[in-house]
């Protein structure tokens, strides 16, 4: 428009042919002497400042960048590996100026960080929006720094918070099996215990960056938030949450929504147990049985897992854990009628013998060359039935003979395992389309009143037998149903859906959140 008004506001006494003769003169010779400095100028945003432009300038202060760079999270050293190895155009900027999508990523983090709970400052959207801005203004002469210093600042600060976020919304921010499995150190197996079983897939930094040099590279960082529906819960609970405590509770627990790997999902046939509540859910489509729980003691946490239940017995032998063994029993060697009190009975496990209890001693209790069982039947530690599924702890779902433990505000109590309030009807659950008959063989063998004729008479049959303990000892579970031990303190109850604050027993939303605090707002 200025050139245009520029020509119709010559007078006929000017030479306007001479002078556009001699412009395209000076045009081609500059062309063919390579000399493109004024268009070059006049097509990028930098204007003059293109002419500045010096990519050894541009490579030592991206160099000094990296050096300076001490971040260890993973996220970062990949980032600069990649710039180490990398030769080729920058990702945000060229000649013609700082891409759009500079911009747009501004505008999403912007946008995004605060709906799930992270720090503007993580990302470096301080530093991200200076740069921008003298950039936008072309104001380098007035802030004292070279355009070659800015334009890779901004591109290392972009790249970093795009792999953050991606990397950090898909697959969390921290890595659990690594930080839970390294809080608990054992003096007696001078190792740490495995409180983290779960399988989570590994971060894929490699993805991020790819994405950054191809066309999805903004719909891929759109796309990164979880999309589980726990997940959209607590953020609609982050979004209207004022209470401080509750608010750093969601945070913590959005960061496990990010984790991936098998979790409960739905109202799929499953039975839930989070440790936080001291509670069991059994779901299925149509209903939700609840239960209260004791679980593991501080000092022997539950292990947080997921597996199948394949069967349960009735009225099992306790085979007691050599720790077990070795802590608490071992010291009444020799003392016949503290075994004899609590139907304990020792086998020798080379032979097979059963051995007389006066006869072995603490010491060779201690060995671990002997197994110490209690025999099944009221009385039992773990009650009348049993729940078991595959782990590498030997933990399970079980009956107690100390029901007064559910009556309990904490109940962090066992060895590992976890009891539960209602184990008959937890078997119903598992045991879906069983027969009566069948389930009355689980009640008879529990000491519970029959419900079918058949039972009935099975009793005046049995009468001289109180306790008919071998009417049914073992019972698969077909289909085998799911089972997840959880660690959430907020989590919405699958029954009615109202979400519930949990207290943290074993302290590992403190762990997550030390572990984020680099990520979470001040």
């Amino acid at each position: 428009m200025l050139h245009r008004q520029g020509r119709q506001g010559r007078t006929q006494g000017q030479r306007p042919l001479v002078t556009s003769l001699a412009a395209v003169l000076v045009l081609l010779a500059s062309c063919v002497n390579g000399n493109r400095e004024y268009d070059e100028a006049d097509d990028s945003v930098f204007g003059t400042y293109v002419h500045a432009l010096d990519t050894t300038e541009q490579g030592k202060y991206l160099t000094h960048f990296l050096d300076t760079d001490s971040s260890g999270w993973e996220a970062d050293k990949t980032v600069r590996r990649f710039y180490a190895e990398r030769t080729h155009e920058p990702l945000w900027y060229a000649r013609t100026g700082v891409t759009d999508l500079a911009d747009s990523l501004m505008a999403i983090l912007q946008r995004e960080l605060p709906r799930h709970g992270l720090s503007p400052k993580a990302f470096f959207l301080p530093e991200i929006q200076s740069d921008l801005e003298i950039v936008h203004q072309l104001a380098f002469d007035s802030v004292g720094q070279s355009i070659n210093e800015v334009l890779p600042r901004l591109e290392y600060h972009l790249t970093k918070a795009y792999v953050r976020y991606a990397t950090g919304q898909r697959y969390g921010f921290i890595r659990p099996g690594r930080v839970f499995n390294r809080i608990d150190y054992k003096t007696d197996t001078a190792s740490h215990a495995v409180l983290f079983d779960y399988k989570v897939k590994a971060p894929d930094y490699e993805e991020s960056l790819q994405k950054l040099s191809s066309p999805e590279r903004i719909s891929y960082l759109r796309a990164s938030a979880p999309v589980n529906s726990l997940y959209r819960t607590l953020q609609s609970l982050l979004e209207h949450s004022s209470d401080s405590a509750h608010r750093q509770a969601i945070l913590v627990n959005l960061e496990r929504c990010r984790w991936q790997m098998n979790r409960p999902e739905g109202r799929t046939h499953q039975v839930v147990v989070n440790i936080p509540a001291q509670q069991l859910w059994a779901i299925c489509p149509d209903s939700v049985l609840s239960m209260k729980i004791c679980c593991g003691s501080v000092a022997t946490k539950t292990p947080l897992l997921s597996s199948e239940i394949t069967h349960m017995q009735v009225n099992p032998d306790w085979i007691i854990p050599s720790s077990i063994v070795k802590g608490e029993v071992a010291v009444h060697g020799g003392d016949s009628a503290y075994f004899a009190r609590h139907n304990y009975y020792i086998v020798d496990r080379q032979s097979g013998d059963t051995l007389d209890p006066r006869e072995v001693s603490a010491n060779l209790l201690r060995t671990g060359g002997l197994r110490v069982g209690q025999k099944g039947g009221a009385g039992n530690s773990l009650g009348r039935i049993v729940f078991r599924f595959a782990n590498n702890f030997g933990v399970y779902l079980h009956d107690t003979n100390n029901r007064g433990a559910f009556n309990r505000e904490r109940r962090t109590l066992s060895h590992g395992c976890v009891r539960v309030q209602k184990p008959f009807e937890l078997a119903c659950f598992l045991l879906q389309g069983a027969d009566e008959w069948t389930l009355d063989k689980i009640r008879l063998a529990m000491d519970m009143k029959p419900q079918t004729v058949r039972g009935f008479e099975y009793l005046e049959e049995h009468v001289d037998d109180p306790r008919p303990l071998t009417v049914i000892t073992y019972r698969d579970v077909v289909p085998r149903v799911p089972v997840y031990i959880i660690y959430y303190t907020v989590y919405p109850d699958p029954e009615t859906g109202e979400v519930g604050y949990w207290p943290d027993l074993y302290g590992f939303d403190r762990v997550i959140r030390r572990e984020m605090q680099p990520f979470l707002p001040n």
